[in-house]
């Protein structure tokens, strides 16, 4: 990258100490670039048409644009153009009218409508998670008042009017236009580890809850082809199973009994089965599961799996691996996976790719935690990074991670690591790290790098921890609350440093997803103080990268500001760097790129 390019996506960038610097005896990745890593597109959230013909999928390469792709005859076309960046995670699908000639879709907190054959898009109205109930009125989510309610409009003569209840937050809406029924979640505010389904009837404007079970979460409705039957996951049994329950709310009975976490539901057409992912210790699966003995075949193993829809021809769904880069892919009766949709530059696909090793290591009292780590070839005494994922309900999985295959081609080890609170093992596992942040979670990273001291190829003098989000809190903490000093250098992307000022500082979601697992601050506030790393600085002393997107609605800006001021005061070693343009993720090709150079100059520098 040019030095004017580096200037035009960066805002501060300000070092205490002496700043790392370039090492001449360092050569780049033999077989991996960055900026082929960047270039890399990814499609999620595919909507199955109508017809069963077609597959709309949301397509990330700079910009998150809506693309149209045909199951046989014909190619892919990009439907939409310049919609901003967005964060896979999170977007909304782009979903089909039910005569299949629009396309609903949402832009930055509002609802758009676009024909399929081409022309303009209409903005229709503020909102999200948009849905057609007919070929002229859609629903939508509308956000109020710290509250969630579903409304209905139509999208010729667009004045939202809401149909749920005030005091309800919904979320996973599930519409059956044929049946002239709503599915959807609420997400109990007296609650918080509570999540019920409901169904709404577009005829009598009655709002029906059909599952309830305090403490648990019940997720993903959806309607069977005949209309009697609503699929769901609960975590009832401890797991994310799959449940169904009558329409009526009156008959319900547990599907699966896999001991795995189940999702992405969709019913076949005859409705004899549903298609799922199934995700466990990091790895998923695609597959069906009959929906009256609940027996589950495996139709395609491995990596990671999304979206899964019943398709003419199979089943549609997003995958990746660690060898695999994302795409969209079709997958017949036999088993055999078809690439329909991808952007992976010709570098990539035959850059070598370092397979992990599935691994399994004992924390301070005893918990098991896995890891996934990749060994450098040839490796001897070689330098290791610690990543920890975000979330922190979430895991780092079988997926594609290019990032890590150009370190681990430079001869750096890495060692991704699923730590207490990650999903995949179970809700008690998943839940561990409830009123404990940055305390338990972050004897987990330090337990890896104990590990890691163990493996005659690692040094131990050379150990860096590096995360984002999330994974940036457990990078700082681990850095603060280790009197050992395990790592020598650390790197905060996007994370916080004080859990109150988060609190107040951040979205909505960020909000209620902390206050669910550490409760408020006013009602539990040693728990913050013991989980909040930017009081007890004074004890870094290895050098901090900290980087940050100054459009950072999740995790505010002023979270790494203040650590900075503080590390400042202190007279500690670190470097500071900002991208005017993101928020939380560098989402852009340009700010991702720029932040990798300097994490690799940094890791080169300080892991000498």
């Amino acid at each position: 990258m040019r030095d004017t390019e580096r200037s035009r996506w960066v805002g501060i960038d300000e070092h205490g100490g002496v700043p790392s610097l370039v090492r001449p005896d360092k050569p780049k990745s033999a077989h991996w670039s960055l900026d082929a890593i960047a270039a890399v597109g990814r499609p999620h959230d595919p909507v199955v048409s109508p017809d069963g013909q077609f597959v709309s999928v949301v397509f990330d390469r700079d910009t998150s644009d809506i693309w149209i792709v045909p199951l046989s005859v014909g190619r892919p076309y990009q439907l939409t153009t310049g919609r901003e960046p967005a964060a896979y995670w999170e977007d909304d699908p782009a979903t089909w009218s039910p005569d299949g000639q629009r396309i609903v879709y949402t832009v930055d907190g509002s609802v758009w409508v676009v024909p399929v054959n081409g022309g303009l898009p209409a903005k229709i109205a503020a909102g999200s998670s948009p849905a057609w109930t007919s070929n002229t009125e859609i629903v939508l989510v509308v956000d109020r008042d710290g509250e969630s309610r579903l409304a209905r409009t139509n999208v010729t003569d667009p004045w939202p009017v809401a149909i749920t209840e005030p005091g309800q937050n919904v979320a996973g809406v599930s519409v059956s236009a044929n049946h002239g029924v709503i599915l959807y979640v609420n997400y109990r505010k007296d609650d918080l580890q509570n999540s019920e389904i409901w169904m709404h009837d577009l005829a009598t404007g009655e709002s029906v809850r059909l599952t309830d079970e305090p403490g648990m979460h019940d997720q993903g409705p959806r309607l069977s082809p005949d209309g009697s039957t609503v699929a769901f996951t609960s975590e009832r049994s401890g797991w994310n199973e799959i449940y169904l329950v009558s329409i009526d709310g009156t008959s319900l009975r547990r599907l699966t009994s896999d001991e795995a976490d189940f999702s992405s539901l969709d019913w076949s057409p005859d409705g004899g089965h549903l298609a799922a992912t199934r995700t466990k210790r990091g790895v998923g699966d695609l597959v069906t599961i009959a929906a009256g003995s609940g027996e589950v075949q495996l139709l395609a193993p491995g990596g990671e799996w999304a979206g899964s829809q019943w398709a003419t021809g199979g089943i549609v769904g997003i995958h990746e691996s660690h060898a695999t880069p994302p795409r969209l892919a079709q997958v017949s009766a036999d088993g055999a996976v078809r690439t329909l949709l991808d952007s992976v530059p010709a570098s990539v696909l035959v850059a070598p790719c370092v397979p992990y090793e599935d691994v399994r290591y004992r924390s301070f009292d005893g918990t098991e935690v896995h890891g996934f780590l990749f060994r450098p070839p040839e490796a001897k005494r070689a330098p290791v990074v610690v990543y920890p994922h975000g979330g922190p309900t979430s895991a780092y999985t079988d997926a594609w991670d290019g990032h890590a295959q150009y370190f681990v081609d430079k001869g750096y080890g890495w060692f991704a690591i699923n730590f207490r609170g990650s999903t995949g093992y179970g809700r008690e596992f998943e839940r561990a790290n409830h009123g404990v942040w940055g305390v338990a979670d972050t004897e987990d990273c330090l337990a890896a790098a104990d590990y890691l001291r163990t493996l005659d190829w690692v040094d131990p003098a050379r150990m860096a921890i590096f995360g984002a989000s999330y994974g940036s809190y457990m990078a700082l903490a681990s850095l603060a609350r280790d009197p050992e000093h395990r790592f020598a250098c650390g790197v905060a992307k996007y994370g916080d440093s004080d859990i109150a000022t988060s609190w107040a500082q951040g979205d909505r979601g960020g909000r209620e997803d902390l206050e669910r697992m550490m409760g408020r601050p006013a009602e539990n506030r040693q728990a913050y103080r013991d989980g909040s790393p930017l009081s007890i600085v004074a004890q870094i002393s290895r050098p901090l990268l900290v980087a940050h997107g100054e459009q950072d609605d999740r995790v505010h800006p002023d979270q790494s500001a203040q650590l900075v001021d503080e590390l400042r005061r202190l007279d500690k070693t670190f470097e500071y760097v900002t991208y005017p343009t993101e928020g939380h993720g560098l989402l852009r090709a340009g700010p991702q790129i720029h932040f990798y150079e300097r994490l690799e100059r940094f890791l080169d520098w300080y892991l000498m």
